[in-house]
């Protein structure tokens, strides 16, 4: 069999004073290395040419980047929120839409699970600090690759399974956060304080993981846990 082909979200930013189109590459790596082969899809795309090339793949990858526009799920934009993108939040909508149409796997990150939560009708945090103050910084000022807190996952879920420990430390980095949990989501992971770090489908049959943290930038590390996301991602693609 090929490789599953793995929808991989990208953003459009200003670098060196021109417009580009991309994504981290550790993504890209962390695919490859779990055996699949990624497409990266980015915001310049129509949705209709989004869906339209979603079409050629096998799973979805949703990835981290600029919050989420809160008139996705019916806020005021808060003061402190971030930089955002309708475009980027139209097509990732329409592909989590279409990828469950489709019974195909999606895996979110960071940004990920806070957009699988929007679209399974569910709302946010637009700033943890402001409007959820607690004991632990959850944006430290550390490298991508700093395990910066301990997360607790739920036993017998499907995170567990897939990294094969219910508890450990984690690159987490992040101002925003889940707030009301979408229909048919159930959480799976949480940080000490009680954000939630962790979610996945409470229908078995609808493969749908997503963590705050960012496995990528520990991917390549021996015999790494967070490797493991990807590659369930890539045989939950390989079976659908």
């Amino acid at each position: 069999m090929s490789r599953p082909r793995i929808a991989v979200t990208g953003v459009t930013r200003t670098w060196d004073g021109q417009p580009r189109s991309g994504v981290n590459a550790n993504y890209i790596r962390a695919v490859l290395a779990a055996g699949g082969l990624p497409i990266i899809f980015v915001p310049d795309l129509s949705t209709d040419e989004t869906v339209e090339l979603f079409g050629e793949c096998d799973g979805l990858l949703l990835t981290g980047g600029e919050d989420v526009d809160p008139c996705q799920y019916g806020a005021i934009p808060h003061p402190k929120l971030g930089t955002v993108d309708p475009r980027r939040d139209a097509n990732e909508l329409a592909l989590v839409a279409e990828a469950r149409a489709r019974d195909l796997p999606i895996l979110g990150i960071c940004r990920g699970i806070q957009l699988c939560n929007v679209a399974f009708g569910g709302t946010l945090f637009q700033d943890l600090p402001s409007q959820r103050p607690g004991a632990i910084d959850h944006d430290p000022p550390t490298k991508r690759d700093g395990r910066s807190h301990h997360i607790a996952v739920t036993e017998s879920s499907r995170l567990a399974d897939i990294l094969g420990t219910t508890e450990f430390a984690a690159n987490s980095f992040h101002h925003q956060a889940v707030d009301r949990l979408g229909q048919g989501l159930v959480v799976t992971a949480v940080a000490p304080d009680g954000v939630i770090e962790g979610l996945e489908s409470a229908d078995a049959h609808e493969w749908v993981v997503a963590v705050q943290w960012h496995p990528e930038e520990l991917a390549h590390e021996p015999d790494a846990a967070d490797l493991k996301l990807f590659a369930a991602l890539i045989a939950a693609a390989r079976r659908s």
